[in-house]
């Protein structure tokens, strides 16, 4: 069983315009709504795979039915927690002149008991076999070490850890020692205090690092750049895909879906790495949050080169 958890879903609104105009009239086109939040895109792309899962989290209000009836759609099994604030809405515009401007609400704030609910809801699912994927950002009420907390808890019975979120959410729940996490380049030199750019083999030097804390794998994605993919027996460089763009919007989370799907397939590293970099790219082939379909990543799994660092 896959547990996705999404603490701080959103409806994504993705729009287009020709010139983005600061401060003036922007005329939209190309309108697209879809449930949001990155555990809920990591579970869009493992439905996509052939996989299942369980979307949970918090929702509230009209645009909570409507990221549960979005997924239902989608044959995507939900158990969220409901709470008394409304799920927020984001608005994305791709402009030609800017590329990808995103609007993000806060979200509600998430009272003590709505997160005792969540937490008593997610131990219940831990046990071995399963699968939780902890990720995105952390609505206000909760505390800043809550995946901390809930990756200890799970991990206790059992259970398996994915982790992808920033800031001090991502650090903190690194002592927990997740079984995989998937930061972006920022927020790994973030983590080990640096703001210079360094070489590759040094990238893959900080993952190492972080694998020989306990940590199974860890998956760097550096965006056209690629990705780095480390365990604690092998490291490997996937040079990023040319496709041609619409939204970069939800990759990342497209890429996290593939590791977790491969990974619950046990698949090994190369071709956990191939299938995470033709998801990655394919999603940027897709309006909004949209993942790939089979056919795009039939073709683009044809297209990885993977190389050992």
């Amino acid at each position: 069983m896959i547990i996705t958890v999404t603490m701080n879903p959103a409806v994504d609104k993705t729009a287009q315009t020709a010139t983005l105009v600061p401060g003036g009239l922007n005329r939209l086109t190309n309108i697209i709504t879809d449930a949001g939040g990155k555990g809920i895109n990591v579970s869009k792309m493992i439905k996509a795979l052939g996989g299942d899962c369980i979307a949970t989290g918090f929702w509230g209000g009209s645009t909570g039915r409507d990221i549960e009836s979005i997924l239902q759609d989608l044959q995507i099994k939900t158990d969220f927690v409901k709470i008394s604030q409304t799920t927020r809405t984001n608005l994305k515009i791709l402009s030609d002149d800017f590329g990808i401007t995103e609007f993000n609400e806060p979200g509600g704030v998430i009272t003590q008991c709505e997160m005792d609910n969540l937490a008593e809801k997610l131990i219940s699912y831990a046990a071995p076999g399963v699968t939780f994927v902890f990720a995105g950002s952390l609505p206000r009420g909760v505390p800043v070490d809550v995946y901390r907390q809930l990756i200890i808890a799970v991990k206790q019975k059992g259970a398996t850890a994915f982790l992808d979120a920033d800031g001090e959410a991502f650090s903190t729940a690194v002592s927990a020692k997740p079984d995989y996490v998937k930061p972006n380049k920022f927020e790994l030199l973030q983590y080990f205090g640096l703001d210079n750019d360094i070489p590759l083999t040094e990238l893959a030097n900080l993952c190492l690092q972080l694998v020989e804390t306990g940590i199974g794998m860890v998956a760097l994605s550096m965006g056209a750049d690629g990705a780095l993919f480390v365990t604690p027996h092998e490291r490997l460089y996937a040079p990023g895909l040319k496709v041609n763009a619409l939204s970069t919007v939800g990759a990342g989370d497209s890429m996290v879906g593939a590791i977790v799907y491969a990974a619950f397939c046990g698949m090994d590293l190369k071709n956990t790495a191939m299938l995470a970099m033709a998801a990655s790219a394919g999603a940027v082939t897709t309006p909004g949050t949209k993942p790939p379909c089979k056919k795009t990543m039939d073709a683009l799994i044809k297209e990885v080169k993977l190389q050992k660092i």
